[in-house]
């Protein structure tokens, strides 16, 4: 304990170097920051949409699995395939982002949030780069089913990180009234990386016998790592990392940037600055020492957290999202056309988020779930019993569109997963924990999410084989369990400061309080030089501090580091 313990001193950042240009500070640095570490879900979510469209690939089918088929036996259901070895194709990265999950509660505690997004999009990048191997090496080393699966295995570790850390960053810089409008934000980038994979892979089987329609889309997804890559040095840190591990004043001044366009004499910056140290201190001197072992001091916040994270899984959205051009074309469409309704698919996927941004935060967390569990319910029964008639008589589809009713009922289905059990989960994991357990809670939440990811990945294609459109019945039954268990179990979160839910499950709450006029930080002046600068806030407090001879009680105590600031070039002027 004690040699990891200063292992992880060793390795813990003693600088905080600040990039972005000080013009964006305020709501544009706000929303720019949101949406773009967001790019790590939209890796997520395109991942999952290039496997499903793989699937119905003659191409991927050949090189992949050694099995030569036609489109119309990929349509009749007739291709050979045995159910393992997709149901494999889907689990191994699930396997790999749960191990990864667990290990980024480190790696974000210790090394910050945006180190711990650059490591997965890095991930990321040298996962995409491994299967779609260049023109000259395909032809001397053809890929198969172990390459691919390696590469998806690296891939998993990128996602598990990022599926971890970037809820908490979130929710970490988001105003305490937006959190839920920022868990849609990275719904919504989730969602549309599944839409753009969907129509990437609708557009390269344009030349569906030939490899790049599926080697093609990998190129996409490396654009987009390495564009999240470059990104994050130019990311600004949480605003309670920074404070959590030292660096106060930087923290402060990270706070007035992202909600007040840099004015630290903002009356609710001031707030909530003091609010996070109040309770670092609480938290110090309660439970624990923020081991793992101490999640057991918060029971009822890791059973929502985990049963949240786990029924979104159990409602059958991986059985749906990883299988979809797959089902749609064994209900009745030909492949480029279950590719194109696949891609409509998606576009409903995306477009439910909107409700949750424009709403989550008005009517609560607890009545989008409920009313999602309903809704699922319904959409997954009307594609369970069409289903069921698809398969016993086939030769009436033309007469009442059996096809059809199965794409409404998975557009319904993933619009209202997309509104409510899709960002939810991820936005109760990320608030529900105090600041000291918030990387471990997340961490053990979202390991259940991979955990059953997997078992419902491994388990749909053996059940849908063998029960067919019963399977989706199943699933609907789940939902409405999962509906039940939240309204007996759940409590509402929307509207409350971050630092204040504690607060709901019996922890010690500090007063608020705020700077006092007298305060250093309201008189100290930070100069803007030409080029990049070195500038020592640390420095400049401590001598007004003395100066005036203030008590530590009223300053924040001396941060770690200095904060080193690109500014924009110009001459030298007093901000």
């Amino acid at each position: 304990m004690a040699l990891g313990s200063r292992m992880a001193q060793a390795i813990r950042p003693t600088t905080y170097t600040v990039r972005y240009s000080r013009r964006m500070a305020g709501k544009p640095l706000l929303y720019i920051s949101s949406a773009l570490a967001s790019l790590g879900d939209a890796l997520l979510g395109y991942s999952q949409g290039i496997t499903a469209a793989f699937q119905v690939q003659p191409s991927f089918i050949h090189r992949i699995y050694g099995t030569k088929v036609t489109t119309k036996q990929i349509e009749d259901g007739t291709a050979g395939i045995p159910p393992l070895l997709p149901a494999i194709l889907i689990a191994c990265l699930s396997i790999t982002a749960l191990f990864a999950t667990l290990g980024s509660a480190y790696v974000s505690d210790i090394l910050g949030r945006r180190i711990s997004i650059r490591i997965g999009a890095v991930l990321y990048l040298i996962a995409c780069k491994h299967p779609p191997l260049p023109p000259a090496a395909v032809m001397m080393i053809a890929p198969n089913f172990i390459t691919l699966i390696v590469g998806r295995s690296i891939q998993g570790l990128g996602a598990g990180i990022l599926s971890t850390t970037v809820p908490i960053y979130q929710v970490e810089i988001a105003p305490a009234g937006a959190r839920g409008m920022f868990a849609g934000i990275e719904a919504l980038c989730m969602n549309a990386g599944y839409a753009v994979s969907a129509w990437a892979a609708y557009a390269f089987f344009i030349d569906a016998d030939a490899e790049h329609a599926w080697r093609g889309p990998f190129g996409v997804q490396a654009a987009a790592s390495l564009v999240l890559l470059v990104w994050t040095f130019f990311l600004c840190e949480s605003p309670r990392w920074l404070i959590q591990n030292g660096f106060k004043t930087e923290g402060l001044w990270t706070l007035a940037d992202l909600h007040a366009a840099g004015d630290v004499t903002d009356e609710g910056v001031n707030q909530t600055y003091y609010a996070i140290v109040d309770t670092l201190e609480l938290e110090r001197e309660g439970r624990g020492t923020g081991a793992w072992r101490d999640l057991r001091n918060y029971p009822r916040r890791t059973t929502i957290g985990l049963t949240a994270r786990s029924f979104a899984q159990l409602n059958g959205i991986s059985a749906i999202l990883h299988f979809l051009p797959e089902a749609l074309a064994k209900a009745g469409f030909d492949v480029p056309r279950a590719l194109f309704f696949a891609g409509c698919c998606s576009l409903f996927y995306s477009l439910g988020t909107l409700p949750a941004i424009l709403f989550i935060d008005r009517l609560g967390r607890r009545r989008f779930l409920i009313a999602g569990s309903i809704a699922l319910a319904c959409a997954l029964v009307l594609v369970g019993l069409l289903q069921l008639y698809v398969a016993r008589w086939p030769h009436m589809l033309a007469y009442v569109g059996g096809a059809r009713g199965i794409f409404i009922g998975m557009g319904l289905y993933l619009f209202f997963f997309g509104a409510t059990w899709g960002p939810v989960p991820w936005l109760l994991s990320a608030e529900l924990f105090p600041l000291r357990m918030r990387a471990r809670g997340m961490a053990l939440t979202t390991a259940s999410d991979w955990l059953f990811e997997c078992v419902v990945g491994l388990a749909t294609p053996p059940l849908v084989r063998v029960l067919n459109g019963g399977y989706y019945l199943i699933l609907a039954g789940a939902c409405v369990f999962s509906g039940l268990y939240v309204w007996l179990v759940y409590v509402e979160t929307c509207g409350t400061p971050l630092e204040a839910i504690g607060g709901m499950f019996g922890d010690a709450q500090a007063p608020p309080r705020k700077l006092e006029q007298e305060d250093a930080v309201l008189q100290m002046r930070r100069r803007r030089v030409r080029g990049r600068s070195t500038v020592s806030m640390t420095s400049q407090l401590t001598a007004v501090h003395s100066a005036a001879g203030m008590s530590q009680a009223t300053l924040h105590p001396p941060v770690m580091g200095d904060l080193v600031e690109k500014t924009d070039t110009g001459t030298d002027t007093d901000a």
